[in-house]
């Protein structure tokens, strides 16, 4: 994506055709990451919202369409079989979406793949209005990071999906500490916040022996914080300590974009 391409799209003025159904009429809502820039917390960030969810009293149905992490840190890996593997890379695409929607699930996390992009602008295009008449609404979230290509994946992403999708941003601090001059500064950020005006939240740094061993075991926040696991090394008090403040931290965050992220 060069940055011509990338401003001109994210001009406030250029709107789609007005949709089927208003987003506030919505029944059902599809979150999903936007994908693109890999290693930049997607995951993770999903991991939390499904727990925060979890704390709503709200059932979420996880779906990890990330065919490029089959193993370690996908969704699946950490909740088994209570996330659904999904091959978007076929002629149906995201009509998964549709299905299971029309079977009775109100809220879809949809942990999209580095390399869904195109499949997903595609099945916009020809898709949405009519998924929208069913009454859902879709929230797309962007992770992004100190390095200017989590950014630019983003936009490039806006660009396609423009306001069909309702905005969550998360800024990840993956070093410490985290400079996001890029995402807070550049032009053509500023002009993807005027457009759209999303929720911006923030992801603090974690401690890497929290989270290197978590995700080498599937091991999710809560089940540190609570400790609901029988992996030693994340027994420490100190540890379990961070992780009930990291969850706390990020639960108030999210509470932030609660209207994005409910029907």
């Amino acid at each position: 994506m060069t940055s011509d391409t990338s401003t001109e799209r994210l001009q406030p003025e250029m709107k789609l055709p007005v949709s089927v159904v208003p987003m506030q009429q919505a029944t059902e809502r599809v979150i999903l990451t936007m994908g693109g820039k890999g290693g930049v917390g997607k995951t993770s960030f999903m991991l939390a919202l499904a727990e925060w969810f979890a704390t709503q009293k709200v059932e979420a149905k996880l779906l990890d369409l990330d065919s490029e992490n089959k193993t370690r840190g996908s969704l699946s890996h950490y909740f088994n079989r209570g996330a659904i593997k999904v091959n978007i890379h076929t002629a149906a695409g995201l009509d998964s979406f549709v299905d299971y929607i029309e079977g009775g699930t109100s809220i879809l996390l949809a942990d999209m793949g580095a390399s869904s992009g195109q499949v997903t602008y595609g099945w916009f295009d020809s898709m949405f209005e009519d998924v929208q008449a069913l009454g859902v609404s879709f929230t797309a979230i962007g992770i992004v990071t100190p390095d200017p290509a989590s950014v630019e994946s983003v936009l490039s992403w806006a660009a396609h999906l423009q306001d069909r999708v309702e905005y969550i941003i998360v800024e990840n601090a993956i070093a410490y500490p985290a400079d996001f001059t890029y995402w807070r500064k550049s032009e053509q950020a500023h002009r993807f916040r005027q457009a759209f005006n999303p929720v911006v939240l923030t992801m603090e740094f974690r401690l890497p022996e929290l989270e290197n061993a978590a995700r080498q075991h599937g091991i999710t926040l809560s089940e540190i914080a609570e400790r609901k696991h029988g992996i030693h090394e994340l027994q420490r008090a100190s540890l379990v300590l961070r992780a009930q403040s990291y969850r706390r931290r990020l639960f108030e965050e999210i509470e932030k974009a609660k209207h994005l992220l409910l029907p």
